[in-house]
């Protein structure tokens, strides 16, 4: 379909140019939006199985494949704080049957973090964030008398740098909210990063680190079996299901510090077919059984339109750049 230029010089086939180039299209173009998926979708999530960020794809792939009346298969690809798996989906075909699930690290955070990544986070194409989970405050409650945000700040003011808190390593939501503590309180948390939420939250249960900043999600069961003790959530306001349970923002005006998870294309998808996938997440969000799903999970619905999901994408950019540079963050 390459050699239709050779026809032009003689003249008597110039007319044959416009079927040829059709054709060409055709044979090139993307599948259409009404035809899409016909086969297999594929949703690489770049953390491992277990986690938040593997069970929400996983609830909203499920409702997909039904909808779609073809398969959604997560495929976690581990490794370097999510960059692995993300160069997979960016160098995938852009043509919506390999997508990405993240949480912010790859998507928002590690183009401050890491002098050279093999893909651009700012060219894939957002679709949407599915939901928030927002980051909470916990203590070792017999390392850490504290019951509030107010008396953790005093004691930590009055013994600087006596505390250790546990992080799901360097360059995490956990790590970074963290950081943005110590930022607005000016007290010194003696760092400890972990591979992984899970052995953190060992870590903060053997009583060998005194607080962490995790996912709500995951920490939450094991406060509510009284082995961890929350003091606050990172979100904006109280959580419906935690009415009683204060913001931190209550004490620290202006503090948010959540754990999103997204769905982003590789670069150059084709918008019929982000807006395609946009559309039938958003009416998964929807259903009742996945909301009540997610809410296990304490995770909120975002959802909305492709312009939402990248406006907030930029502001989160900017929000972890900013933390990131306020306190000198580099990777060892």
């Amino acid at each position: 379909m390459h050699g239709f230029t050779a026809l032009a010089p003689n003249g008597r086939h110039l007319a044959v140019l416009p079927l040829l180039l059709a054709l060409s299209a055709h044979v090139h173009a993307p599948a259409l939006a009404g035809d899409y998926p016909d086969r297999t979708v594929k949703i690489v999530v770049p953390f491992p199985a277990g986690g938040t960020a593997d069970a929400v794809p996983r609830i909203v792939g499920e409702w997909l494949s039904r909808k779609w009346g073809q398969p959604v298969v997560i495929e976690n690809r581990t490794g370097a704080a999510g960059n692995i798996g993300s160069e997979t989906a960016y160098r995938s075909a852009p043509d919506g049957y390999t997508l990405l699930s993240s949480p912010p690290p790859p998507l928002v955070i590690n183009q401050s973090l890491y002098p050279k990544l093999g893909f651009d986070p700012t060219r894939f194409e957002p679709v949407i964030v599915m939901a928030q989970v927002p980051n909470a405050l916990i203590v070792n409650p017999d390392n850490v008398k504290a019951s509030s945000v107010t008396e953790l700040i005093e004691y930590l003011r009055n013994n600087p740098d006596k505390l250790t808190c546990a992080t799901q390593g360097n360059g995490t939501t956990s790590h970074l909210t963290s950081e943005l503590f110590q930022l607005m309180t000016r007290v010194k948390l003696r760092h400890i990063p972990y591979r992984g939420s899970a052995p953190a939250l060992q870590g903060l249960l053997a009583g060998d680190v005194d607080v962490m900043f995790d996912n709500l999600g995951v920490s939450l069961p094991l406060v509510q079996a009284g082995k961890l003790k929350l003091l606050a959530v990172a979100s904006p306001a109280r959580l419906p299901a935690l009415p009683d349970v204060p913001t931190i923002a209550e004490t620290l005006p202006g503090f948010e510090a959540v754990a999103w998870y997204g769905i982003v294309a590789p670069p150059d998808t084709p918008k019929n077919i982000t807006d395609k996938i946009n559309a039938d997440v958003n009416e998964v969000l929807r259903q009742p059984e996945v909301q009540e799903q997610l809410r296990k999970l304490s995770a909120d619905i975002f959802g909305g339109s492709i312009d939402k999901t990248s406006k907030y994408m930029r502001e989160e950019v900017d929000r972890w750049a900013a933390v990131i540079k306020s306190a000198n963050i580099q990777l060892q």
